[in-house]
């Protein structure tokens, strides 16, 4: 995006909802990384099917180059499950997996870049996300090179990206090509993709098993890649808990709040630029996507709340992001002390060097028509009732 649209993008009022946006976040180049560009030719084939091969012609040359990729990665794969596939499958996880849990725009990608602080711990980073079928064997090659060709910011905020830096497994496992409601960014005119795939809840138990597995194989490929303890990252896992129960019992869960009138445009926000820079169709937006956010916030919450009384004593704990960014340290302390992690102490140090450097931070501003904001206490009345009664 060019900087002249990304100004008139920072005041859109196409939206009645939005009535003013102020927005950071990096200007698209064409040689910037896209989320697609490790996936396999069948990944690849799974994620233009679910879309219907609805290709915008402005981003065919997009569509060409991935395609292209795809065959290489495919090699790549081919030769990370001769060299490293035995290896993967028989991996033992060191620890029970962390999972942050929290609706998009809640602070869950601050708190992961904390919790990264503590080097006795490891994540998924943004290379093992974009190119989960041959991190192992890519990994080594490419990162030294693909590095120079990342922004230095999201598109959607001033949050720091790099190769190396925390990301979503949400992003590994659609590029694994497992059903994900992330392929609705390839195709975000084209209405609801993989949508029970957010909660997994309506799927059979085959179907279940079976995008547990790949969530399964790509910890254990990080188990292989760093061999400690995994933390990850991913919205949609909010709504995931039991199934993720029931393939790892002893899982850890630290859940962030954040007032839902912040996050109701940042999330609109969100998508419009993920889709902006990573879709093979020029996004609509509008009345279908604030919908789309009115709606998953409320199947995600729906099933969390259920789902969380199924968490075992000593594995949970909830912050808000008001106090992360309030009282950074301390809240990691809390959250150390109530899912019993040991060693808080030792990385004290670590963590408030991380906080010094978070200060100057400047967040995204918007402004709410006062309609949308009657939507939003009336639709996601038990979030308000639980973490924000006072609104």
């Amino acid at each position: 995006m060019a900087n002249n649209e990304r100004k008139n993008d920072n005041n859109d009022k196409r939206s009645s909802s939005i009535v003013k946006m102020t927005t950071g976040g990096s200007a698209d180049r064409f040689w910037n990384p896209r989320m697609w560009d490790g996936v396999t030719v069948s990944a690849w084939l799974k994620i233009l099917n679910a879309g219907r091969w609805r290709i915008a012609p402005t981003r065919f040359p997009m569509f060409c180059v991935i395609s292209g990729l795809s065959v290489f990665n495919s090699c790549l794969a081919g030769w990370q499950k001769l060299t490293r596939g035995k290896k993967i499958r028989n991996a033992e996880l060191v620890g029970s997996p962390i999972f942050i849990v929290g609706h998009w725009r809640s602070g869950t990608t601050l708190l992961h870049e904390y919790m990264m602080r503590d080097d006795r711990f490891a994540c998924s980073d943004t290379y093992d996300c974009f190119a989960p079928a041959h991190l192992l064997v890519s990994g080594p090659l490419f990162r030294p090179w693909v590095k120079y060709l990342m922004p230095k910011k999201r598109p959607m905020d001033n949050m720091a990206v790099g190769l190396d830096r925390p990301q979503e497994d949400e992003f590994a496992i659609c590029a694994l090509g497992a059903p994900s409601p992330y392929r609705e960014i390839a195709f975000p005119n084209n209405g609801r993709i993989d949508a029970d795939y957010l909660t997994l809840r309506n799927l059979s138990a085959a179907d279940r098993s079976r995008w547990l597995d790949a969530l399964e194989y790509f910890l254990k490929e990080l188990t292989v890649g760093r061999g400690k303890r995994i933390i990850l990252k991913s919205p949609p896992h909010t709504a995931r808990v039991r199934a993720i129960l029931e393939r790892f019992p002893n899982a850890k869960f630290v859940h962030i709040s954040r007032d839902p009138f912040a996050l109701f445009p940042s999330t609109v926000n969100l998508w419009k630029k993920l889709a902006a820079t990573h879709g093979l169709q020029s996004p609509k937006g509008g009345a279908a996507l604030e919908e789309k956010v009115l709606s998953d916030f409320e199947a995600m919450y729906d099933a969390f709340f259920e789902d969380v009384k199924q968490i075992p004593q000593g594995n949970f704990c909830e912050i808000s992001y008001d106090e992360l960014v309030a009282e950074p340290v301390a809240t990691l302390e809390r959250i150390y002390a109530e899912l019993d992690v040991d060693g808080f102490d030792g990385r004290r140090e670590a963590f408030e060097e991380f906080a010094s450097t978070q200060k100057k931070y400047q967040k995204n501003k918007f402004e709410l028509a006062p309609e949308i904001k009657e939507t939003i206490t009336r639709r996601w009345k038990a979030y308000f009732d639980r973490y924000y009664p006072a609104k």
